[in-house]
């Protein structure tokens, strides 16, 4: 795998770092497709629980790469960029099949923003921030930004974010609901190693379907999500899982989930 993604499997937690701090880890070619070879790896291996995404040194992630959408010998054009780079980055954690954290350990600018907030659960170090750097360059969010950041904040608030490029902190990012927590720098690592542990102990498989349910009601009606619970709690009920949850309830002890 390239050095561009630093990639690491250990007691079912699989760790994904951007790895170009000398440029705040922004996007080039190479580390969008690096970073879908490792999220498809995560997916297809079973012994991955849960997924981390973090970045390398100061920043989370800086973006474009701007350097490579300036040179006439690098530039993919903006159609490669957003169908082959960030596009299947977002869809690949939507669709897989198990929790993602992104782990903002600092600056999360244009699409290194919203690859964070396409994911399960947003953590940030108070030294994070958010900054939709589109507009500046005259450019509208992408890599699902105008999907999800008028979902997670509200249509006004996100259109003035998106327009006004406003630097976001991490504690304003989490009193907005645009994040699930913010964290102390000196406590960050330490949080993001607990939550990452505690969700691979957890029924994975049930997480999933959780993840499932969520992502259809976001364009369902009432009575179609109403359907979609009501097929994914049968599935979920017949899990290994769900067993062994009931058993450990009933025999007073900690259960022991497999993901199954």
């Amino acid at each position: 795998m390239s050095e561009t993604i630093l990639f690491t499997k250990s007691e079912g937690v699989a760790r994904i770092v951007l790895n170009r701090p000398k440029s705040y880890n922004s996007f080039n070619r190479e580390m969008a497709l690096a970073c879908q070879d490792a999220l498809k790896n995560c997916h297809e291996d079973d012994s991955v629980r849960v997924v981390v995404i973090t970045g390398e040194g100061k920043a989370f992630c800086a973006g474009q790469d701007l350097v490579e959408v300036t040179s006439p010998e690098m530039h993919p054009g903006f159609k490669a960029i957003l169908e082959e780079h960030y596009n299947p980055i977002i869809l690949a954690i939507r669709n897989i099949n198990k929790p993602v954290v992104a782990a903002v350990n600092g600056v999360a600018a244009g699409a290194g923003a919203n690859i964070a907030l396409a994911c399960d659960i947003v953590v940030a170090s108070e030294a994070a921030s958010f900054i939709q750097a589109f507009s500046g360059i005259g450019l509208i969010p992408d890599s699902g930004g105008t999907y999800f950041l008028p979902r997670l904040v509200g249509f006004q608030k996100a259109m003035a974010i998106a327009m006004l490029g406003d630097k976001i902190s991490a504690s304003e990012a989490e009193s907005m609901g645009m994040i699930y927590k913010s964290v102390t720098a000196d406590a960050f690592e330490e949080y993001i190693s607990s939550l990452a542990a505690r969700l691979a102990g957890m029924p994975t498989y049930g997480l999933a379907l959780t993840k499932r349910a969520f992502q259809e009601g976001l364009e369902n009606t009432l009575e179609a999500q109403l359907d979609v619970e009501s097929r994914l709690q049968i599935a979920a009920s017949e899990s290994a899982d769900y067993h062994e949850g009931v058993t450990a309830f009933i025999e007073k002890r900690k259960p022991v989930f497999q993901g199954k």
